[in-house]
């Protein structure tokens, strides 16, 4: 009986520690995730920008140009956040860089329309 309890102890010991390193295991794999049929897409990185112009550069280094509902980014410039959102073409990208002369030139920002936005971090990990 003793043996039994022990038993059934370490197990639930066991599946405790499991569930509580699952979330951040599948989080850490990658910074992008897309889903091919709809193109909704969800990016982990830093975001910068103000007044409705604004980016979020990832962990590969790629940066997004973000569109649509970017009202509620303003507090969170220079945080770490994950954005999802739809992805639209480079060549639509393209128009939201004509103000900065020389950016990106020979390949153009792909560009993600916010649909939504969680809060990572306070600061941006410099890797």
């Amino acid at each position: 009986m003793r043996r039994m309890l022990l038993f059934s102890f370490l197990l639930l010991c066991a599946i405790w520690v499991a569930a509580q390193t699952y979330p951040s295991q599948s989080s850490s794999q990658t910074s992008s995730q897309t889903s091919m049929s709809d193109n909704k897409t969800t990016v982990q990185g830093c975001l910068k920008g103000s007044a409705g112009n604004y980016t979020l550069t990832d962990s590969s280094g790629t940066t997004w140009q973000l569109s649509g509902d970017t009202s509620k980014l303003s507090d969170h410039v220079g945080h770490t956040v994950e954005i999802t959102g739809t992805t639209s073409k480079s060549a639509e990208g393209s128009s939201g860089t004509s103000g900065t002369p020389g950016a990106g030139s020979s390949k153009t920002q792909p560009t993600l329309n916010v649909s939504s936005m969680k809060h990572v971090s306070e600061t941006c990990s410099s890797k």
